[in-house]
């Protein structure tokens, strides 16, 4: 059973690690997300002092790495399309899982951890974005329930935007 764990700035090695290997899956499918130098170090670094670095644990065991953010994202107030609904949200961004780990589903499992989190804190509204060429997440975020909302631009480029309401 899955589980996530605040992660610790003495750990941040391992969470780096995490997104560096990441980053190479990535460019080995030939998706361009991540491949500009972010996430970097400082990105992590301000994850976990700010209380939203997460690591995706299994029986001590960690198998990935997830920012859980529920202070907004500037970028999405200029969503070209709509949300589904106008409230408080809460967003992921980063999930990587270690080399290990991937291809064995548990993005879905993290994605209902981010969930029941996000109950203990009255939050029931889901937004998230992926880059255009990222198939895998795509596949994995409407196989999740994520509807397609609209086009977000970063500096490096434009993400597909999804959000989910759950009870």
């Amino acid at each position: 059973m899955l589980e996530l764990k605040r992660v610790d700035l003495s750990e941040i090695d391992m969470a780096i690690a995490i997104i560096e290997g990441a980053k190479t899956h990535l460019k080995e499918q030939g998706v361009n997300q991540w491949q500009n130098g972010y996430p970097n170090n400082n990105s992590i670094k301000e994850d976990i002092l700010n209380n939203r670095g997460y690591f995706i644990i299994e029986e001590g065991n960690i198998l990935g790495y997830v920012c859980i953010d529920y202070a907004g994202e500037k970028a999405y107030d200029d969503l070209k399309g709509n949300w589904s609904l106008d409230k408080d949200y809460v967003l992921v961004h980063r999930m990587a899982f270690a080399g290990e780990s991937r291809g064995k589903k548990l993005s879905t499992e993290a994605f209902q951890l981010v969930e029941n989190l996000s109950k203990e804190k009255n939050i029931n509204y889901f937004r998230i974005d992926t880059a255009v060429d990222n198939l895998k997440m795509r596949h994995i975020l409407e196989k999740n329930n994520f509807k397609y909302c609209g086009v977000i631009s970063y500096d490096d480029g434009e993400r597909l935007a999804y959000d989910k309401s759950f009870e």
